[in-house]
């Protein structure tokens, strides 16, 4: 028996932050949208990611803060079960009640159940008899972890009966917000030894007395950091050096930092393999894991966390349904969209992407800048109060950006220009633009300026020790910033001021005007201005 067809203006796929963005900006002209979501409407980063784990961290880094204080006594250990509270505090317990009624509220329809494109504008909804609320499935409600892993959480129960289909078609246009998945290496044994993702280590009831983490990127060293101030005895194993995406100055004083704080940071290594007694499902307590490194050495711990990146949800997406080969996706199957974030490669240009699937700058607040955009070019186009607001026609005469693209608000710009990231270790390390690196490899005649955050008076009146380093990318041809890169206490605050400075296009004989206060940290921008010769 054929199954009815239930009409929507817009079909969302996916109802984290990114997802819920994108309905919300899309139903702002008139569309009735449907949100499609099987696990908790609010997504990784309320739940399992950013919102946990910065509430895991910051007991530790206030606690830093008060020791090197003079003044004050030294605050000893974090009560854990108090930041174990705050942390489910700010999860919800994991209920996503709240996020439900503002989906309503919106005027938006929630579809629970797992998403997959099966034609054009047609997207085929697969409902659980019990929906699946664990911590293995993923944005849209899929299962977690990349090809060559296992999946990490629990999942559905077996109530015998058959899930039910349903089928949403969209008038104008469906918008992919899946996210992305942990990829699981195939080093022998570790999928058999239950390690954690992200998610089993900011949703943990426990600290363990030791942790091993593979990974030495923004999540490995965030959590290496929280579970060490927490308690554990963490070793950190990277093929590398530490926070690669970043100037590697500052993964260099985030390994010193962590260093100092006890973690057994081994870089340029790896695991070879990894053996866990007791994870058989009869076993409810599994034994020590025991890692083995490629030299040879062996490590045990408690528990293994593995955090070695992330890649788009796209493998049970139904890409191929819509002419979307593997050929036509990017890198890690990412669906390649355009800066209005209309997939590229599929007739009709009904299909649009936003986040971390579509593999440009997979970050939370980019995924929900990339929202607002695809949001709404879908509104301008298709809605019925569009008027003259459509991005074809209407649009306001826009800025020349970089590159000579045009700052508009439907063209998802900064993916390229402004990337932004915050790494919030002890000390924290933030970033925009580009990387010297990446900027030489563009062919950006780029100067760069450091200077040390422990020379401008904010620093010490903050703290004797105070520890720092902050560098900004000068484009000597146009005389504008197009990177920089902040390390110390609070960086992450220090950063939007070089986001706009950078998206703004701001020249360096304009910016000399910009005062800074005194005495604060933010005194480095005249710092950076006299020392490239102002």
């Amino acid at each position: 028996m054929s199954l009815s067809e239930e009409l929507f203006d817009v079909v969302v796929i996916g109802g984290g932050a990114v997802g819920e963005n994108a309905a919300d900006r899309a139903s702002r002209t008139g569309l009735s949208v449907a949100v499609v979501e099987s696990e908790l409407v609010g997504g990784e980063c309320s739940y399992w990611a950013c919102m946990p784990s910065k509430v895991l961290l910051r007991a530790g880094a206030v606690r830093a803060l008060a020791r090197d204080t003079p003044g004050l006594r030294d605050p000893g250990a974090p009560d854990v079960a108090a930041v174990f509270a705050r942390r489910d505090e700010i999860t919800s317990n994991w209920d996503d009640a709240g996020q439900v009624s503002w989906v309503e509220g919106a005027g938006l329809t929630l579809v629970r159940g797992h998403g997959r494109l099966a034609g054009e504008r047609l997207v085929e909804v697969t409902v659980p008899p019990v929906a699946a609320v664990g911590s293995g499935s993923g944005a849209d409600g899929s299962d977690g972890v990349a090809e060559g892993g296992a999946d990490s959480g629990l999942g559905e129960a077996d109530t015998g009966e058959e899930p039910v289909t349903r089928l949403l078609r969209a008038r104008h246009a469906v918008i992919v917000a899946t996210g992305s998945v942990p990829v699981l290496p195939n080093t022998p044994g570790l999928a058999e030894a239950a390690p954690w993702s992200s998610r089993e280590a900011t949703a943990a009831d426990a600290v363990p007395e030791s942790l091993v983490v593979i990974g030495g990127g923004v999540v490995g060293v965030e959590m290496a950091n929280a579970y060490t101030d927490l308690g554990a005895q963490v070793t950190l194993l990277a093929r590398g050096g530490l926070l690669s995406n970043a100037e590697p100055f500052a993964g260099e004083m985030v390994e010193e930092a962590l260093r100092k704080l006890g973690v057994d940071v081994r870089t340029g290594t790896e695991a070879a393999s990894v053996e866990r007694p007791g994870t058989t499902l009869e076993d409810s307590a599994p034994g020590p894991v025991t890692v083995t490194l490629a030299d040879g050495e062996k490590i045990t711990a408690a528990e293994i966390l593995v955090a070695t990146g992330r890649v788009p949800r796209t493998a049970d997406l139904g890409v191929e349904r819509v002419g979307l080969s593997e050929s036509a996706l990017g890198r890690g199957g990412a669906l390649v969209v355009d800066d209005s974030l209309q997939v590229t490669g599929v007739p009709g240009g009904w299909l649009y992407a936003c986040g971390d699937v579509t593999g440009r700058a997979p970050t939370t607040h980019h995924g929900k800048y990339q929202a607002r955009i695809v949001g709404d070019v879908v509104a301008a186009r298709y809605g019925t109060e569009a008027g003259d607001r459509s991005p074809t026609r209407g649009d306001p005469e826009p800025a020349v950006g970089q590159e000579g693209k045009p700052w508009s608000r439907y063209a998802a710009t900064a993916d390229e220009t402004a990337r932004v990231q915050v790494v919030f270790t002890q000390p924290q390390v933030s970033w925009v633009g580009p990387t010297e690196h990446e900027a030489r490899s563009a062919g950006i005649p780029v100067e760069t300026v450091s200077y040390d955050l422990s020379w401008v008076s904010g620093a010490s009146v903050e703290t004797p020790g105070y520890t720092g380093r902050a560098q900004v990318l000068v484009d000597t041809q146009r005389r504008v910033l197009v990177g920089a890169t902040f390390v110390g206490p609070d960086a992450g605050e220090m950063l939007h001021a070089a986001t706009i400075a950078v998206v703004g296009e701001v020249p360096l004989d304009r910016l000399w005007h910009a005062v800074p206060a005194y005495p604060t940290v933010s005194e480095v921008w005249l710092r950076f201005l006299e020392s490239y010769g102002l």
